[in-house]
Formats: structure tokens, sequence, C-alpha cells
């Protein structure tokens, strides 16, 4: 039998590669700031309209970062007249593009100042906030215990880890390796902090799920091979809607990556939680809306 010590990393880079598999590899080029406001986000220019009087702040995955997880949903909502933005957190030291990595408390502050960066160069009194993945969970973090909810009228999270994840189960297989779960922590702490029941996710879910003066939607799929298990994304309290993407098209396929990266019927839902005095009936026809 091989000691502990050599088995620990293999599990620890099985468990990284699992979760970088869901998400696209990236490129220098995509990474500048330069490219997503020469395709209409991160316009710090852009004033909202009276029919978007928010601005509207994405939130990417784990191992993913503010180009990348959006090249699909903001022009999307940049075409329908939003002052869209995105930013990068969770850098760890020498990991270029792959981000979201970092303990999420730290993340939290991170997105905290870059709200009041938006408020700041919109004049706006709120955002809303779209998340992917980690991105849809995190913000929770900063509405809790960062004073977020004053600044924040809407969160909207796709396939969110707001509960934690087995991913799968794999997580599960950390408690016959001794050990594993400090190295996992130590290298990526913000996927040590999505484990179900790790210290984190115990804080943020203590004492209710949400904040008063927020509205919460959860747009979730049931072939999310991530989050695990889907229903777990749901969140529970006042001004919740809980959506799984099949209720509305039953035929629509998207996995985790897939629903926040390139799934129209998905964004269309956004749309919807945004404005919800103008929502629409999301069917598999919104593919082409």
């Amino acid at each position: 039998m091989l000691p502990w010590k050599r088995l620990i990393r293999p599990l620890a880079a099985l468990l990284l590669a699992a979760a970088a598999t869901t998400v696209p590899a990236t490129s220098a080029a995509a990474a500048d700031t330069a490219a997503t406001s020469s395709r209409g986000w991160n316009d710090y220019a852009c004033k909202p309209s009276s029919a978007h009087p928010r601005p509207v702040v994405l939130v990417h995955g784990t191992f993913a970062n503010s180009v990348d997880n959006w090249l699909g949903l903001a022009p999307y909502l940049v075409n329908r007249g939003y002052c869209v933005y995105s930013l990068d957190y969770g850098q760890l030291p020498g990991v270029p593009f792959f981000h979201g990595l970092g303990p999420i408390d730290k993340s939290a502050r991170q997105l905290d100042t870059f709200v009041d960066q938006v408020l700041a160069s919109t004049g706006a009194a709120e955002v809303d906030l779209v998340g992917h993945s980690q991105g849809g969970m995190m913000p929770r973090y900063y509405l809790k215990f960062l004073g977020g909810a004053a600044e924040v009228n809407a969160l909207i999270g796709i396939a969110p880890s707001n509960h934690g994840t087995t991913l799968g189960g794999l997580t599960q297989l950390l408690d016959y390796f001794p050990g594993a779960g400090d190295l996992l922590s130590t290298a990526t702490p913000a996927l040590a902090d999505q484990v179900v029941g790790s210290p984190f996710l115990t804080k943020l879910n203590a004492g209710g799920d949400t904040v008063p003066g927020v509205t919460y939607t959860v747009l979730a799929t049931k072939y999310d091979e991530v989050v695990t298990p889907y229903r777990s994304q749901f969140l529970d309290g006042p001004n919740v809607r809980n959506v799984v993407i099949q209720d509305l098209c039953a035929v629509d396929l998207s996995e985790h990556a897939a629903i926040g990266l390139l799934d129209r019927i998905a964004f269309h839902e956004v749309t919807n939680a945004l404005d919800p005095a103008r929502a629409t009936p999301t069917t598999c026809l919104s593919v082409v809306g």
C-alpha cells in the first residue's frame, strides 16, 4: 500500500481537474479589461437608463474569470440596454487567468469594493448581481455580513453552490485520506469552503438563507454534475424564486458550465429577474429571443 503522503496530492489534483473541466481555457488577450470594454461591458462611461436604472454586476465562478465566464451573458444584457460590469476575484499568487480560488470571505470583500466603484461611477443607488456557481453563492456573504443588502436590489444565482457540493460524491473521498482536506484548503481555499458542511458554509447559512430587502432568484439544471445534488442550490426564505430550467424547456440539456456560459433560456430568465415588471414567459423558443 502506498504511503498516505503519496495519495494526498493525486487526490487533490483530481479534485482540481474535475472543477477545471467545467470552465473553458482562457487566453491573455481575453483577460484584458480593454477587451471587455470593446464588447460593451465594463464601460465606466455607461449611465443607467430609466428603463434599467440599476447596473448589473456579473460574478464569475471557481476557476473562471471576468471575461470568459460572461462572453455569452454580458453582450446579451448590453444589447438589451443594461450597464454591465464584471470583476476578477479570489486570485492566488502565481496563478494567472484562473480565479475564484482564494478564501471566499476575502472574495466577498473584493466584491464589496467593486460594487462601491460601480455605484460611484454610475451614480446608481443599487446594483443587481448575477453570479455563476461560486459567484452565485459568494455574494450572499457580502449581503449578510458586509452591508451589501443596502447596495443590492437582487441576486440571481446561476447554478450557485449555496449549500455546498460533494462534486458528485468526489469530496466524500476526503474522509479516507488524512490530511487531504488540509492540503485542499491550503492550495485552493475556495474549493474547501464549498464542500458540504464546511465552516464557511455553516456560518453563511446559519440563521437563514436570505436577508431582508433583497430579492433572490436561483436558476438550476437537473443535469448539474458539479453542485450536487442540484436542489441544494435552492434558497429558502421570503422574496425567493427557485427555478429548474427543464421546467421551462424540457429539452434543455445544459449542465453546470453551459447554463452559465451559453444557455439563452437561462439568460432570458435572468432578464425576467432583473426586470420582473416586463417579464415574458420563458420557453424553448427563448433561445432565439
